[in-house]
């Protein structure tokens, strides 16, 4: 019986190793800045320069431990399961002794709170559920085709004991009921400037413009501004500039055409472009 519910526990130790991997690639992408990861273990604890390529490794072994302990039956995916948490348990504890004030990084960003006893706890569980996947000589994908509801209800007391350990469910429930306005919710200038070139405002005014990498951008609230060279059919020296919302599916993009003496120069104008004024 206890060697039933401990193979058990593979899906679940599968399913958390793909979510964190996910998460940190997902956090990689949106902290692409620097000192952007400078919060989140283990990217804590090493040089700036090192902070993604870090978290991008630990994604990978995580993705490919994941994909050895359903597709195998080798032993060495279960030990190295095994070496992984109990690796990632020390990691958190030093973290939490040297650096009190950031957090794990198990999922990203989402695990942005302090390494507390349950983060330590949550290692340590999966730690002793690798441990019991020893017991399975068989591949992962074959708890799925033998599936009962003992194993069911195994699994899912092991995913409640784990939630209990997790302290990034309030964290997420937190995020969802106080949810930031625009004007505070970080969004990175490389996704507002794919907005921007597949509109019909950039198609309109493409031509106009001397290069299509912008000479500067900034952000204004939740506006993003992209500001081009460019010249008017006349041969007029200009500014094109862009402001992209950041907020929606399809967000309004407005332009403007600025002389270079400050003054507006009004063009024809696509349906979804709006001259404003800079």
């Amino acid at each position: 019986m206890l060697d039933m519910i401990a193979v058990s526990q593979l899906p679940v130790v599968a399913l958390l190793l793909t979510v964190g991997a996910l998460a940190k690639v997902v956090t990689v992408r949106r902290r692409a800045e620097p000192g952007g990861m400078s919060q989140l273990g283990p990217a804590a604890l090493v040089p700036a320069r090192w902070r993604s390529p870090v978290l991008v490794c630990c994604a990978l072994v995580e993705l490919v431990l994941a994909a050895g302990l359903i597709a195998t039956a080798h032993v060495f995916f279960r030990w190295a399961t095994i070496a992984f948490f109990a690796m990632s348990t020390y990691v958190l504890w030093e973290l939490r002794r040297r650096r009190p004030d950031v957090g794990c990084g198990c999922f990203g960003d989402v695990s942005a709170t302090p390494v507390e006893r349950r983060s330590l706890a949550r290692t340590t569980v999966l730690t002793a559920m690798s441990v019991g996947l020893l017991w399975l000589n068989e591949p992962g994908w074959w708890l799925f085709v033998n599936l009962s509801w003992f194993m069911v209800f195994s699994a899912v007391g092991g995913m409640a004991l784990l939630a209990v350990c997790s302290p990034e469910i309030e964290e997420t429930v937190a995020r969802l009921r106080y949810r930031a306005p625009c004007e505070r919710r970080p969004l990175p200038a490389s996704s507002a400037l794919a907005r921007l070139r597949s509109s019909t405002a950039w198609r309109t005014h493409k031509e106009m413009l001397s290069s299509e990498e912008p000479t500067d951008s900034w952000r204004e609230l939740c506006w993003r501004f992209f500001s081009y060279r460019g010249r008017t059919p006349t041969g007029e020296a200009v500014d094109v500039v862009f402001a992209v919302y950041l907020s929606g599916r399809k967000p309004p993009i407005k332009v403007a055409v600025v002389g270079m003496d400050g003054g507006e120069i009004v063009t024809a104008t696509a349906p979804d472009t709006v001259p404003v004024t800079v």
